[in-house]
């Protein structure tokens, strides 16, 4: 198990953060620019020395130990590969640094090009890969030592949207694969919950909320948190109250609203989407959200249904 409790101040910034990881668990670092992941990742790694607290995996104290002998793998956002060595040589660098006897380096870095399906390219130099195969080197690069602890830096922030879509799954089988215990920094909620046993969400330094990705997004414990994963129906105390709520901070998921019933509102906006439509409407002087397979035209009367079993309280 990965435990670890480290601080780190800067001018304006302090990051202070309590985890543990089981053994084989991907876990997310998942927050917004400048909440502290890749700063965590960093101390993690030994790049950063923290100001306080301890870094322990399977019972040693790796706090003192150099990057170098942590038995870290790290991808990095933009990479970073030898633009002078082929694919191949890429990946065996880790090998060659760790002294592995040539029969059995060459074995590593024959099935991880296989694994990344990435045999035909072993004699190319970087610049003649495309985005996602450079992403797969460095992958396989970090993997080749076989890692106690792997550390993934926004790895899909410098693809394109079609590469990024194509590579989640494939980045979910490899980590698979491997079983290398995994911390994963992103922004981005899509790729932390197709990818991570759990999530942590960090804001400005601090941890907000830990637990499995259905939880975390079903069940956000603030405002905050609901917001940056996207949920859309935030109500204040006032709005609630409106409702027929407690007079409270609350999320209505998309499952608590439907159409038909006895709330009645007027369609502001109509989204269409192809298989459903999205539906902004205004009852009771809040506006809401929901989806639907197909709904009125803007402007339009409509009648709702709120099962407020499903509003879920939150924090300020």
């Amino acid at each position: 198990m990965l435990e670890l409790a480290l601080a780190k101040a800067f001018p304006g910034f302090r990051l202070s953060v309590r985890l543990s990881v089981a053994e084989g668990e991907t876990l997310a670092l998942l927050g917004p620019s400048g909440s502290g992941k890749s700063t965590l990742l960093k101390l993690i790694a030994g790049l950063l020395k923290p100001d306080e607290g301890f870094l322990r995996f399977g019972g040693e104290d790796l706090t003192p130990l150099p990057p170098e002998r942590r038995k870290v793998g790290f991808l990095f956002q933009d990479y970073a590969l030898f633009p002078h060595l082929t694919v191949a040589e890429n990946i065996a660098f880790s090998l060659v640094e760790a002294r592995w006897p040539k029969r059995a380096r060459e074995a590593r870095v024959e099935e991880l090009l296989e694994r990344m399906e990435l045999a035909p390219h072993a004699k190319k130099r970087p610049k003649e890969l495309s985005g996602g195969e450079q992403q797969r080197v460095a992958l396989a690069r970090a993997l080749a030592n076989r890692p106690r602890l792997l550390l993934l830096d926004e790895p899909l922030g410098a693809l394109d949207l079609r590469l990024r879509e194509e590579l989640l799954l494939f980045l979910r089988k490899a980590l698979k694969a491997e079983g290398a215990t995994t911390l994963l920094v992103t922004h981005d909620q899509g790729e932390a919950f197709l990818l991570a046993h759990r999530v942590a969400l960090l804001r400005e330094g601090r941890l907000v909320q830990v637990g499995r990705p259905e939880e975390v997004y079903a069940r956000p414990k603030d405002t905050w948190t609901a917001r940056f994963l996207g949920h859309k129906n935030l109500l204040s105390p006032e709005e609630s109250r409106a409702l027929g709520l407690p007079p409270k901070a609350h999320l209505l998921p998309l499952k608590a609203l439907a159409l038909g019933g006895s709330l009645e509102g007027v369609v502001e906006e109509r989204l269409f989407f192809g298989p459903r439509v999205g539906l902004w409407v205004r009852v009771k002087g809040v506006r809401l959200y929901l989806e639907a397979p197909e709904g009125p035209e803007e402007g339009a009367p409509i009648a709702l249904r709120l099962d407020p079993a499903q509003a879920v309280p939150l924090e300020g």
